[in-house]
């Protein structure tokens, strides 16, 4: 318990760190250093991470999108990405015609079902890490705190309501100790605390315009949808027979285990503020 509470203080401090330089290169890098090394703890855990140069290659590209991101930002001066796009296009089918080249020279060694997971689980992680990014230019800090609380905080209220209310278990195969009033918990408070958080945000900003009610029904939703990328992700770990993706955090894992949610939650919430007047 002390070795987890030290992790989680120390991971804090850095994260509010990165949250209040997030108008410099901080947060890109956080991205692309999270990004990078959840594909690596991933890698690993599906036997990826022996083909080094599969894996280089992919670890690669991933790191490299928050930084093109980076070096737009500051080459238009915030001012004008329209490159942006054509620019990442251009990786992504350099990258995708440089895995057909592996599996044409490697088809000995590498077997292609790993090349495709490599290929699948890079451009997944990456666009849905870069989602972060993407977010934080439309919206600014705000809507990185809003995404990050929508993915987190629904473990909280699903502790407590599981822990006084669970009786039916909800997955036991893949994770014991969840329940299903453990969901319900976690639904609700989930929606409970993003208003809170936006009644607060509200002082800080009298400008803004909050649609509550929108909103909770987001933060609903995304507890359901942050559950399903944690069990998947605890699917993977049962099936390569781990109990942690990485030990980056002692107490608490990698940087997977600490992900898993956002990876989903961070695409449904950009979605959500890009079609709805939420904030």
């Amino acid at each position: 318990m002390k070795t987890r509470i030290i992790s989680a203080a120390v991971a804090i401090v850095i994260a509010v760190a990165v949250l209040l330089l997030h108008d410099t290169y901080v947060l890109n890098l956080a991205v692309a250093f999270l990004t990078g090394t959840a594909l690596f703890e991933l890698f690993g855990a599906a036997g990826v991470r022996k083909y080094k140069l599969l894996s280089t290659i992919s670890i690669a590209f991933a790191c490299s999108v928050p930084c093109i991101w980076l070096g737009a930002r500051v080459l238009f001066e915030n001012a004008d990405l329209h490159v942006l796009p054509y620019v990442i296009a251009a990786e992504i089918f350099v990258y995708i015609l440089v895995l057909l080249c592996l599996l044409l020279a490697y088809y000995k060694t590498v077997e292609f079902s790993k090349l495709f997971f490599a290929g699948f689980e890079t451009f997944f992680i990456t666009a849905a890490m870069s989602c972060l990014l993407i977010i934080h230019n439309a919206y600014g800090l705000i809507g990185v705190i809003f995404t990050l609380c929508a993915a987190w905080l629904a473990d909280s209220g699903a502790y407590f309501a599981g822990t006084f209310f669970g009786r039916h278990k909800l997955c036991p195969n893949i994770s014991p100790k969840k329940t299903v009033e453990g969901l319900l918990g976690g639904i609700i408070s989930n929606g409970i605390i993003l208003c809170v958080v936006a009644f607060v945000y509200s002082f800080i900003n009298k400008d803004a315009q909050i649609n509550y009610l929108l909103l909770f029904l987001v933060g609903c939703i995304s507890a359901v949808i942050g559950l399903i990328g944690d069990l998947s992700a605890s699917l993977i770990k049962r099936q390569a027979k781990i109990k942690d993706y990485g030990k980056i955090m002692p107490g608490h894992g990698g940087v997977m285990d600490r992900f898993d949610s956002v990876l989903l939650v961070a695409p449904f919430m950009m979605l959500s503020f890009s079609f709805f007047n939420i904030i």
